[in-house]
């Protein structure tokens, strides 16, 4: 799947995308982000990866309404595209084979 590969911080994104159907704009991205990693996420680097992953076709996006606790301004929403869930189970087969490849002896070596 050529133009699709995932980045570990794309990676992340596009999992709480999904783990957070109607929740996944970029500031709540980012908060998640931040809870799980417990790394400083800055909210344009999390804007940027969404463009990418947009451009890509792994995600959709479309406007929420507006909210008087943003001020009458609308989120971008964000959901998973059928191209992004086996971007996804792509990425995770590797890793899977990977760590199958790894057992204690080897950990322990290194």
């Amino acid at each position: 799947m050529k133009g699709t590969n995932l980045g570990e911080f794309e990676e992340l994104v596009l999992l709480i995308v999904v783990a957070k159907p109607g929740e996944a704009y970029s500031v709540a991205i980012a908060k998640e982000l931040e809870r799980i990693t417990g790394r400083k996420v800055v909210h344009s680097v999390v804007h940027a990866s969404l463009s990418r992953l947009l451009k890509k076709g792994l995600v959709d996006s479309k406007m929420g309404a507006a909210t008087a606790e943003r001020g009458g301004r609308r989120k971008r929403m964000f959901t998973i595209s059928t191209a992004g869930r086996k971007a996804l189970e792509l990425a995770k087969s590797h890793r899977d084979v990977l760590w199958d490849m790894i057992n204690e002896q080897t950990i322990a070596k290194a």
